[in-house]
């Protein structure tokens, strides 16, 4: 069943906390992986879910860092994973499965934002590609694992800017002028579809799927913004201090992908987008930002992207190999 992408009156809102949306749920038993979990809205994630009782598993590009980052967490573990590399995610993937454990949650959190231009793997713009090209072939790797128990949630994070831009099927990999900024609402848009369209694939065997807008946070994801840039943007002052006050805390950002992660008022819903722990409103083309574009939640535009993503990293969980 199709969910209607309408506010549900959650009870939360912009400036909850990931605690406060776990209050009361026990995730005692429950398994997350949560990509990114280190740094950031990752980390106060990780915390959060652990402290719900929650296992999660960090996998991390920089295992060092994410080791310190987390340590004194109960019950989180750390591994290696790069997004940007198909054979990383393959082997994450791969000592997972080894394990035998089952997965509930997955956050798709990592990210990088406006940085500039690079190439990766074959020829793959950086940002489509570890935003979303890596995590699509990170749950489709782990398909077994979140399938099993019947009852998992995918999170994919995503952004308000997917605004920005819808996919640009003419050139994705954007290869013939790079814009920094089309180059991160294009892969904040592929975040929305593939949750989409995952949870249309999914929901059969219990696994639903969202996408999310965090806010507007201060944290490393900036790190690729010089600070005139953030100035103008009315973001911070000329000491670097936060200057707007719409902008939340990493604790507030954190809340909505865990309230979408754990909340029971989502029982039996998915395939939607996220924004002030509660579903978003659909928005016009052309409005101010806030709430989600059609471009994002076409699902024909789902499907085609879902076959874009099989066909660029050689993996389908849907597609039988015999």
């Amino acid at each position: 069943m199709t969910t209607p992408q309408h506010r549900i009156g959650s009870g939360f809102g912009a400036r909850s906390t990931a605690d406060d949306v776990l209050h009361g749920i026990d995730l005692s038993g429950k398994t997350a992986v949560v990509t990114g979990g280190y740094s950031g809205l990752g980390l106060e994630t990780t915390r959060a879910l652990a402290r719900a009782g929650a296992r999660v598993v960090v996998p991390a590009r920089r295992r060092a860092a994410a080791q310190e980052a987390v340590e004194g967490i109960d019950g989180v573990e750390v591994d290696d994973l790069d997004l940007a590399d198909l054979g990383s995610v393959r082997g994450f993937a791969e000592r997972f499965l080894a394990s035998g454990r089952d997965i509930d949650i997955v956050i798709n959190n990592a990210g990088i934002m406006a940085c500039p231009e690079t190439r990766v793997g074959p020829g793959w713009e950086a940002q489509f590609a570890v935003n979303h090209l890596g995590h699509y072939a990170l749950v489709n790797r782990l398909w077994p694992a979140i399938a099993r128990g019947g009852g998992a949630r995918v999170v994919a994070v995503s952004s308000g800017a997917h605004a920005i831009t819808g996919i640009r099927w003419d050139d994705v990999r954007f290869e013939h002028g790079y814009d920094r900024w089309q180059a991160y609402g294009q892969a904040k848009t592929a975040n929305v579809l593939f949750a989409a369209r995952l949870d249309a694939l999914g929901r059969d065997v219990g696994v639903r799927a969202f996408s999310v807008h965090p806010g507007s946070i201060l944290t490393p994801l900036q790190r690729h913004l010089p600070k005139e840039e953030m100035v103008a943007a009315g973001w911070i002052d000329e000491n670097g201090d936060l200057a707007d006050p719409t902008f939340k805390t990493p604790e507030q950002g954190a809340a909505t992908q865990v309230w979408a992660a754990t909340s029971p008022r989502l029982a039996g819903m998915g395939g939607v987008y996220c924004e002030d722990c509660d579903i978003a409103e659909p928005a016009g083309d052309d409005g101010p930002r806030g709430g989600v574009r059609g471009h994002a939640t076409d699902p024909d535009q789902a499907a085609r992207l879902w076959e874009l993503s099989a066909g660029l990293t050689g993996v389908d969980a849907f597609v039988s190999t015999t």
